[in-house]
Parts: structure tokens; C-alpha cells; sequence
């Protein structure tokens, strides 16, 4: 029983330390997309309180927008700056981004929405 869980937990190690060769090829190109996706959203996250303002604006009217649409970018603002962050800290683990859009010039029309990071 001893000499077959020994197998099992080498086999177990063995297959969690080999690494495709795909998978080798494509680390180093998204560890530096991730890393870039960080400093663009830690950098750029102020840029969420104009964003989110004037799509409340556009949406719900322009008091709406000064007011709410200021606080829930201020929300926003945080929120995406803190994930940049989260990015640049962990970069070497390749994850998709927690904030949608990616980058807050890719759909400037879209409210900013987070979710869960999947591994890639």
C-alpha cells in the first residue's frame, strides 16, 4: 500500500511539473501582457470618474451623472487602479483581467464591470 501511494503521488508531481511545449512558448508573451494590462489600469484608473460620469449622463440625464455617475466612478477609479496593482504584484501568474473592458480606452461607451480572473 506504502510503495503504490508512492507511485502515485510521484506520477501526481511528475505530471504537475511537465509543461507543454505550447505552453512554454506562450508564458513569457502573456507574463508581459499581464504586466503591461497592470501598469496601463493602475495608471489610468482616474480616468474612470469622467467615463462613468458621462455614461450616467448620457443615460439617466446629466444631474444623474454629476452626482452618481461621479461617486460610482470614484468606485470605479479604486476598484480599477486596485486591480492594475493586483496585476503588476502577481504578473507572473498569467490570469485574465478582473476589469472589463481591459484597458479603459477599449469600449469608453461600456460601463466598467469586474469579474471573477480565470487562469489562461
Amino acid at each position: 500500500m506504502k510503495k503504490s501511494m508512492h507511485a502515485l503521488l510521484l506520477i501526481f508531481v511528475l505530471f504537475l511539473t511537465a509543461q507543454s511545449p505550447a505552453f512554454a512558448n506562450q508564458y513569457p508573451d502573456k507574463v508581459v501582457e499581464k504586466l503591461g494590462n497592470g501598469l496601463a489600469n493602475a495608471v489610468t484608473g482616474f480616468g474612470e470618474i469622467p467615463k462613468t460620469m458621462i455614461i450616467y449622463g448620457n443615460r439617466d440625464g446629466v444631474i444623474h451623472g454629476v452626482t452618481v455617475g461621479f461617486i460610482t466612478g470614484i468606485a470605479y477609479a479604486v476598484g480599477r487602479s486596485l486591480s492594475g496593482a493586483f496585476d503588476i504584484a502577481t504578473f507572473f501568474v498569467p490570469t485574465t483581467p478582473f476589469v472589463k473592458p481591459r484597458f479603459i480606452w477599449d469600449d469608453f461607451n461600456r460601463e466598467t464591470s469586474f469579474v471573477e480572473a480565470q487562469m489562461r
